[in-house]
């Protein structure tokens, strides 16, 4: 039963994680259609550097609230997320600050004087919205993530009205967006303190006893690994560009992308193992237990991850030219590569050494592997001058960093490293999944069906899904029981 509950917690953040996607992707389709270029270019470069400022100033703040309010009692939590709301709420003020008076030099740095002028209007938004974050981490550790979907659907929404409509109504000017920015910002603060306080109604605050020195000490090494890891993926895009040329940049951009599916699944699924590893291991419950849950976590993931990677990779070509047009057919050889590596990212080991305490090494991994990658790269273009070869290198050192990653926790769990995950379950879930596409592959090629690219990717998906659950018992695989505690919770 807890099981079911742990998959509909995993499920509902997901939810919310869906809807603050679609909702961004509409908005971003929208505006780049009403604006210019040059508004465009100037819009997307203030969220640039807000997004990546953001990295700093927030400090790794929200991500505490995963480890320590499993640890202490409601009475205390309340205490723990209104001190780091405050610290929050001050940081973010800090950053309005910075960027007002450096909005000069920054627009300077990036060679686009407008920008000065929209970074200005924008500074007031980091000081209403730095409070807000941390919602999806504090219901998730008390496990109300349902609220999670409902907040990052109406917030998603009332930005996507203030944001997009004055656009479309009023004038296709970017500062008219960035005003409502600043207008939903309010409305979006006041809704994060009324959706943080519903864990704690009718709760009586307490002293936790909790220093600020001990949740810097936990969080700042979590903003180094944030700032590797940016440093990490920022390889990619300066080695295509400088090596060769802005054609196959954009080429490589297009298709060098992860199924946004898997990183939906994978965080949903994170937010909720986070909480519940710190309390265990907090509590020294028996190791088993924790693998357990961790090896049950991939397995679940993979059930529903693995069959939609086999589909897209067998399927890259027609997906990559259906969505950028035939100029752009080639990026499906990075969009295959790029996949390889979702085989691997459902095995998420940060909630784990997080939950451990292990967030020095989590920041030394992730400089590790930002090294890595960087030398690496160079190396690669010197030898075969291919950005394919490039392709190939991140997605090998993304691969070492997951395998060093559970090296490092079956140690510290003092457990082999073969039990860490249930290899046999994920490749017979491969199998399944290739095998049911297979034979979809060869009833469509019996009939020599000719159709539209979206009419036969509608039907292709449609009958490998048929096939797939049809077929699963066979496999003894439970498709169906992902789904289901959440349509009963749902019901409730």
């Amino acid at each position: 039963m807890k099981n079911k509950s742990n998959i509909a917690q995993a499920l509902w953040v997901g939810v919310g994680s869906f809807s603050a996607f679609g909702l961004s992707m509409i908005s971003a389709a929208i505006l780049s259609r009403y604006f210019s270029k040059t508004e465009y270019g100037t819009y997307k470069q203030v969220l640039y550097v807000y997004n990546t400022l953001l990295i700093i100033f927030s400090a790794g703040l929200p991500r505490v609230f995963n480890y320590y309010l499993p640890r202490y009692s409601v009475a205390q939590g309340k205490e723990i997320v209104n001190k780091i709301t405050t610290i929050l709420f001050l940081t973010g003020f800090l950053f309005s600050v910075f960027l007002f008076l450096l909005s000069d030099l920054i627009a300077q740095i990036l060679k686009n004087p407008e920008l000065a002028i929209g970074l200005k209007w924008f500074s007031p938004v980091p000081m209403l919205l730095l409070p807000t974050l941390g919602i999806e981490r504090i219901f998730a550790s008390y496990r109300k993530t349902v609220y999670v979907a409902i907040y990052n659907t109406v917030t998603r929404a009332l930005m996507l009205a203030f944001i997009v409509v004055p656009v479309i109504v009023y004038s296709n000017n970017y500062l008219v967006a960035i005003y409502g920015w600043i207008a939903v910002s309010v409305i979006i603060l006041f809704i994060a303190f009324y959706f943080k306080s519903i864990p704690f109604k009718g709760v009586k605050q307490e002293k936790s006893g909790l220093a600020l020195k001990e949740i810097l000490k936990y969080s700042l090494p979590l903003v180094s690994a944030t700032i590797a890891g940016t440093i990490y993926r920022s390889a990619n895009q300066f080695y295509i560009s400088r090596y060769f040329g802005s054609e196959v940049f954009a080429e490589f951009s297009n298709g060098f992308i992860e199924i946004p599916f898997v990183q939906m699944v994978t965080g949903s699924a994170g937010a909720v193992l986070m909480p519940l590893f710190s309390k265990l291991l907090n509590d020294n419950s028996e190791i088993e237990v924790v693998t357990n849950l961790w090896r049950r976590t991939i397995q679940k993931s993979a059930i529903l991850i693995y069959p939609c990677i086999i589909f897209f990779m067998y399927y890259a070509e027609e997906i990559v030219t259906l969505i950028y047009s035939k100029t752009y057919a080639v990026s499906y050889v990075y969009f295959s590569i790029a996949m390889i590596l979702n085989f691997f990212n459902i095995i998420i080991f940060a909630p784990l050494l997080l939950s451990l305490g292990e967030s020095k090494f989590y920041a030394r991994l992730h400089y590790f592997l930002a090294i890595s990658v960087w030398i690496t790269h160079y190396i690669v273009i010197m030898l075969f001058k291919s950005p394919v070869a490039i392709a190939i290198s991140f997605v090998s050192i993304a691969i070492l960093g997951i395998v060093i990653s559970l090296v490092y926790s079956a140690k510290k769990l003092k457990v082999s490293f073969l039990s860490m995950f249930p290899i046999n379950r994920m490749l017979l879930i491969a199998l399944h999944s290739v095998l049911s596409l297979a034979i979809v592959q060869f009833v469509f090629q019996w009939f020599n069906l000719n159709m539209h690219p979206i009419i036969l990717l509608f039907v292709v998906c449609v009958a490998y899904t048929v096939v797939l659950f049809s077929s699963a018992r066979w496999f003894k695989i439970n498709y169906m029981e992902i789904f289901k505690p959440l349509f009963n919770k749902a019901e409730k």
